[in-house]
Formats: C-alpha cells, structure tokens, sequence
C-alpha cells in the first residue's frame, strides 16, 4: 500500500529518517562486526546461539539417546522456547539435532525408571492455562500441558522456525519439527507418527499441525499404522516443506533470505496464516487481515522495506514489534 509516491511525497520526512537511520547503521555495523555466535542457554539438553544477523540456532541435545525426550528434555525444550520468546532481536530460528537424528521421540524406558512413572506421566499430562504470546490479541489464553508445549510454543515464537530433519524423526520427535513453520530433510530421513507401537495416539498438537498440512485420510493412515516413511514421500504428502541433500545449508540460506524483511511482516504473516488456515469465517480472516495491516503501515521497519524495494534504501531493520 505505501507506495514509490507516497514516499516521494513524504521526501522532507524520508531525509530526516536517513540522517537518522545512518546513525543506527554505524553502530548496527559496529555491533555485527563484533559478533559472534553467542550462547544463549545453559540447558543441558539443548544448546542456543544467536548470531548477528539475529539468527538463532536451536540444537536438541541428548546425542548418545538419539535425542529421545526424557523429563528434563520437555522441561529444557519447553524453557528454551518460552525465553526466546521474549527477545525481539532473534529473526529466525534453525531448529535441529546434535549426532544421528533429529529426534527418536520419547524416552520410555527413562521416564519408567526416572522415579515414580506415574507421577512423571501426571507431569507431563498436567493442563495449565498460561497467556499466549499473541502481540495482536493480549487476552488470548491457552491450556495446555509440557508434552504440548515442547511443539506447540514454537508456533508461538514471532520469529519463523525452520527444523532440519535427518536420521530419524520418530513419535515427539516429529510433533516437534510439525510445531516449526518449515521442514528441511535429507531424502533418506526417516519420519513415523509412532505412537500406536505403544498403544497411544499422538497428542502433543498434532491435531493441529495434521489438519493443515494434510489430507484427513492421510493424517488416520499415518496415525493407525505408525509406518515409517522417507523424507521424499513425506515430502510428497506435505509433511516436509523441502528435501535436500544438505538440509541444513538450504536451511541457512533461507534464514538469509528472512532476515532480509521486515520482521513485522514476518510475525504478521505467521500470525496471520495460523490463525485463520482452518476453521476461520471469511468475515474473521477479513477481518484479521486489517488489523495485521493497520498495524504494520507506516511503521519504520515498513517503510524501510518499501524504501528498500523501491529506492534502493539499504537501512536497517529495528526489532519487531
């Protein structure tokens, strides 16, 4: 909507914003010069670092289990999220695992040896409300339970998640990666919703992640038969967003290319998507629609980008909103 014009128009505005932005961009150079990956968790079952460019990369950690979940995992995993949450600085998020595979899912032999296997079933089972990180509806609430959160907080971050998938992304393991935005995986990856081995079904958000990436007969036959699948024909079925031979290159790449755009219009257009895919009036998804794009034009970072595209601008970028 703003367009070349407009900004033409605003021209005595647009040199003050210059001036202005010049400063920002020396101490902006200064400061990414100067950075290196830096730590941002001391979880031991998960490692964090955030580079610069405001690029976060997440590591599941438990390499000698294949990355399987025990208790302390859902805690670290559940933790990490809900404090990258609240940094504004992070523009996208690369999610993966350290050693053989991404995740083999839950750990059942620790969780019935880690103590009492019932009260460590009630703790991951327990529902408890907890605020929404939704910068656009502040009373939104959600209940939840720390085997749900572990997926669905990542849907959560304003920034986009981009897990890399290889070895093995078995039952939790591939809940997690369905909590992210994007799929990177290697053609032979192995992908299975696992659950019916233990006579379970899965329940960490997965009727959530299913029901907008396929097809209702897919999710049932996936689901009741547990079958073990390829990276390519998860792929083929949409449960993959992209096959590669190097998942976690392209993955950087794309990162690359986000960090380019307005990280408003990054979270609005994640928040967008989500809320609206499925189960939405056309008059709610209208009406979303506006209030997304209200609050997005003639911010700084908009207008940035539109400076960008159409005059060249090479500006930088504030954090979100």
């Amino acid at each position: 909507m703003i367009t070349c014009n407009y900004l033409l128009q605003k021209r005595t505005n647009c040199y003050s914003l210059i001036s202005h932005q010049n400063r920002i961009i020396g101490r902006c150079c200064r400061r990414f010069s100067a950075a290196t990956s830096t730590s941002y968790s001391t979880n031991s079952r998960v490692t964090v670092a955030i580079d610069g460019t405001g690029i976060c990369r997440v590591e599941l950690n438990r390499p000698n289990k294949l990355n399987s979940l025990d208790l302390k995992m859902f805690d670290d995993i559940a933790e990490t999220v809900s404090s990258l949450k609240s940094d504004r600085s992070i523009r996208a998020v690369i999610l993966s695992g350290q050693g053989r595979a991404f995740c083999t899912g839950l750990d059942v032999k620790a969780v019935m040896k880690g103590g009492n296997p019932q009260i460590q079933i009630d703790k991951l089972l327990e529902r408890k409300p907890r605020p929404s990180n939704d910068n656009y509806d502040d009373k939104t609430i959600v209940e939840s339970n720390l085997a749900q959160d572990v997926s669905i907080l990542w849907r959560e971050l304003d920034a986009p998640v981009i897990a890399v998938l290889h070895g093995m992304c078995y039952g939790a393991g591939l809940q997690i990666a369905l909590g992210a935005d994007f799929r990177y995986a290697t053609p032979d990856c192995k992908l299975s919703i696992m659950e019916g081995k233990w006579g379970l079904i899965p329940d960490m958000g997965i009727s959530v992640f299913l029901r907008e990436l396929v097809r209702i007969d897919v999710a049932k036959e996936l689901t009741m038969t547990g079958r073990i699948i390829s990276g390519t024909e998860a792929n083929k079925l949409g449960l993959v967003t992209r096959v590669c031979e190097d998942p976690m290159k392209d993955a950087e790449i794309f990162a690359l290319e986000l960090v380019e755009r307005s990280p408003d219009a990054i979270a609005a257009a994640k928040q967008l998507f989500q809320r609206t895919w499925t189960a939405v009036s056309v008059d709610e998804s209208l009406r979303l629609e506006s209030k997304l794009q209200r609050r997005l034009l003639k911010s700084w970072n908009q207008l940035t980008a539109a400076g960008r595209s159409a005059l060249g601008w090479e500006f930088p970028y504030r954090n979100r909103k």
